[in-house]
């Protein structure tokens, strides 16, 4: 589902190249919990942007479906993005001025769904994230925990195939973290999507089929946690 093929991702930094990932190969299939760790500046955002179609590879491939990411313009991208993947962000990104629903909604509005599709799948969405009776309240007035429910629903509600999820526990206590990983887990188990997460939060790794440690820009371990 999501293929690296001998991938380098250099960025120029003053007088000298930095390579933020130096030949990565690997795969990543659907049904599956993938953390992805290591410590800070080892790429473990660039891998995420890339797999994301966020950014381009300076050499090597980056493959979703069989297809390259290079080979796609502007606007082949940003429908790939918008029906294949979902997004989840340490800040959660959502919109301050649209309450719970609408901020789950916005993806399938975009599309240009019914408002029968959009009520029905934005209700069955917020329930299975534990918030049903929450869909009026504004972004404001939500927990960390009920933010960040809020934009895994709205990562899930157009069924993409993966889910890219950066530091989702990053701001939340360890219970309410917790929480969320299992949440995450559950997506990937019962729905087949593949899941991967960027975490410097060790106990993600117990909810994790795989964890490709990187390091250096390159992959130092991978393999069941």
């Amino acid at each position: 589902m999501i293929e690296f093929r001998d991938v380098r991702k250099i960025y120029v930094q003053g007088t000298r190249d930095v390579a933020a990932l130096d030949g990565i190969s690997l795969g990543i299939a659907g049904g599956g919990f993938t953390c992805l760790m290591g410590p800070s500046g080892s790429g473990k955002s660039t891998f995420l942007h890339l797999a994301g179609g966020l950014d381009l590879p300076t050499s090597g491939d980056v493959l979703i479906d069989g297809q390259p990411t290079s080979a796609w313009d502007d606007d082949a991208l940003t429908l790939l993005r918008r029906r294949r993947l979902g997004f989840v962000f340490q800040f959660f990104n959502l919109l301050p001025s649209l309450n719970v629903a609408e901020n789950v909604a916005l993806p399938l509005l975009l599309e240009g769904a019914s408002s029968a599709d959009v009520d029905r799948k934005v209700a069955a969405l917020l329930d299975r994230v534990g918030l049903a009776g929450r869909s009026l309240h504004a972004p404001a007035t939500l927990s960390g925990g009920e933010m960040q429910r809020t934009a895994i629903a709205r990562a899930l509600v157009t069924d993409p195939a993966i889910v890219l999820a950066d530091e989702p526990t990053g701001n939340l206590d360890r219970a309410t973290g917790r929480g969320i990983l299992q949440l995450l887990h559950d997506v990937a188990a019962r729905d087949g999507r593949a899941v991967v997460v960027v975490t410097h939060d060790p106990s993600a790794a117990e909810f994790a089929d795989r964890v490709i440690r990187l390091r250096d820009g390159r992959v130092e371990s991978d393999g069941p946690p």
